[in-house]
This record gives structure tokens, C-alpha cells and sequence, in this order.
């Protein structure tokens, strides 16, 4: 069946006003057009819709019982339309982001104020996700962007980097390495060291640098979360190193950080996101507001 929006608008204008003369000018066409366009779509249907006269237009009962249909697929087009453009200028949506403990308590706030001030309509969601189960997530689909570490090379997910992240070595008030500017790595394998548990990437790529240097790091205690690292080492149960990125955490807590070097062992934060997968406006936005956060 071949019936365009258009005729399904005529026809309500005609039922309406009863008029083809008014029905003409509601939706701008011509009476001969408007004509035209109803004897079409009788033909489609195969039967009538209007019963002429040369003084009035009435409803025949089969369009009568068509018009309450035809009004509610108009207003559900309608909605689906008006829907789509406030999606797409950013007036209506969701967002789901992951981003990595780290960095959603300390840099995502910023980042989420200045885009709230700009697309306030949007609802956001935000999942504090480890690094690893994160880019799980984006492979399958499961969320639109996550922030995270550069992950290497991946099968069908893109990495976007925003900055480079330090390590810093963290240890309570007092510890004899405390009042020291910046600490080589070799500094904290005299103290007993309370590490991240494998398979974390971030453990992985500190044991990679510290064997290439011959450095062995006396591990006592791990832990799977960052805070958790941080809280064993505030009460005085060795000392560690955690990403800059989580220095507001560990100051928090009361805890000294210091700068670690040779090696100076850095890592990319950036955006991951679905090679294939298209992005939401909102999605894309988002994206744009993190460059635009950390270009300043």
C-alpha cells in the first residue's frame, strides 16, 4: 500500500473542517490537489471516506472509524519526531559512562559540571568500573564510553587520549622517605610494599618497567582497588605507588605523595569507545567537552 503522511494529513484537515476548501489551506494544497490526493487514497483503501454534496463533506462510517486511528498515528508521529530533533540537539537523552575509580571521584566532577551547563536535559549515569571490566564493557557493547588507561591494541575498540599519567609514591606521615622531593623507584624496594593484585594492568606495567631495571619490589600485601591500597598504607602497613591521578584520594586520607622517577613510568588516560559501534549526540559531545577539559 502505497499512502504518504501527506494524505493521511489531508485526510484528518478534511474531516475536521468538513471543508475542502478549508482542508486546503490547513495544509497547503491546492482544492483540485487536495482532491486529487483523497480520490488516491480511497483508491488504496478501496472504498470511500467522504460522502460530497456540492453544499457539504461528510464521514462515511468506514472513515469515521478510521478518523480516532489516523489522529493517534499523526500524534505518535508527531512524537517520534519531535523526540528525534530534541536527541539530537542534545534537549533530551541518556548517557552512560564507566570511567575508572580514579579518575571518576577526582576529574570526572569538573568534567560533568561543565557539561551539565551546556546540555542540562541530559540524564547521565555514571558505573566506577576497574580498567579491565571497563573495556570488557565497551567490547560488548554494554556502555557507550568509558575512561580509562590506554588498554594497547584491542580488537574493536578506540582509544582517544585526553593525558599522560605519573606515578607517585605514597607512604604516611612520618616514614623516613617523607621529606624527599622525588624518590627513584629503587627507594621503595627497602620498604615492605603493598601492591595491586594481578592481572592489573597497572601491575603489570609497573613489574615491566622494574625488571627492565633489575628493581624487585618487596610485596607484603595487595590489594584489587586503589582505595584499598591507600587505606592499608595510612595505617602503616608499608608503603606504595598509585597513579597522580588518585593524589586528592591520598591526600584524604592523610598520606605524603611524592614523585616517583628512574624509571619515570607514565601511562595515556583517554576515552574508549566501539569501533563500530555509532555514537549518541550526547556520546560525542561528552567526548568533546573531555578534549575541550583537558586542552585548557
Amino acid at each position: 500500500m502505497n499512502v504518504s503522511l501527506k494524505q493521511w494529513r489531508a485526510f484528518l484537515a478534511v474531516a475536521q473542517t468538513q471543508s475542502f476548501a478549508e482542508a486546503s489551506a490547513l495544509v497547503h494544497m491546492s482544492q483540485p490537489a487536495l482532491s486529487i490526493a483523497m480520490k488516491n487514497l480511497e483508491a488504496e483503501l478501496g472504498g470511500q471516506l467522504f460522502a460530497r454534496s456540492t453544499r457539504a463533506v461528510a464521514l462515511t462510517p468506514e472513515g469515521a472509524e478510521l478518523l480516532p486511528q489516523v489522529q493517534r498515528l499523526l500524534a505518535d508521529w508527531d512524537n517520534v519526531m519531535a523526540e528525534a530533533h530534541q536527541r539530537f540537539s542534545l534537549k533530551r537523552g541518556r548517557l552512560a559512562i564507566a570511567a575508572m575509580p580514579s579518575f571518576a571521584s577526582t576529574a570526572l566532577p569538573q568534567v560533568l559540571r561543565a557539561f551539565r551547563s551546556r546540555f542540562a536535559e541530559i540524564s547521565i549515569t555514571v558505573q566506577e568500573v576497574i580498567a579491565e571490566q571497563l573495556l570488557e564493557q565497551v567490547q560488548e557493547g554494554r556502555i557507550e564510553l568509558g575512561i580509562s588507561f590506554d588498554p594497547g591494541n584491542q580488537p574493536d575498540v578506540a582509544f582517544t587520549p585526553l593525558f599522560s599519567d605519573h606515578f607517585v609514591a605514597i607512604m604516611p606521615p612520618g616514614h623516613p622517605l617523607a621529606n624527599t622531593s622525588a624518590l627513584p623507584w629503587q627507594a621503595l624496594c627497602d620498604y615492605p610494599y603493598v601492591a595491586l593484585q594481578r592481572p592489573s594492568s597497572l601491575r603489570a606495567l609497573i613489574d615491566r618497567h622494574l625488571q627492565a631495571q633489575d628493581l624487585r619490589l618487596n610485596v607484603v600485601l595487595e590489594a584489587n582497588q586503589l582505595a584499598t591500597v591507600g587505606r592499608m598504607v595510612a595505617t602503616d602497613l608499608g608503603v606504595s605507588a598509585v597513579p597522580k591521578l588518585c593524589e586528592p584520594q591520598m591526600r584524604e586520607l592523610g598520606l605524603v605523595c611524592l614523585p616517583l622517577v628512574e624509571p619515570d613510568i607514565e601511562r595515556q588516560v583517554g576515552v574508549l569507545t566501539h569501533r563500530r559501534r555509532p555514537l549518541s549526540q550526547a556520546a560525542s559531545a561528552m567526548i568533546d567537552e573531555l578534549k575541550r577539559h583537558y586542552q585548557q
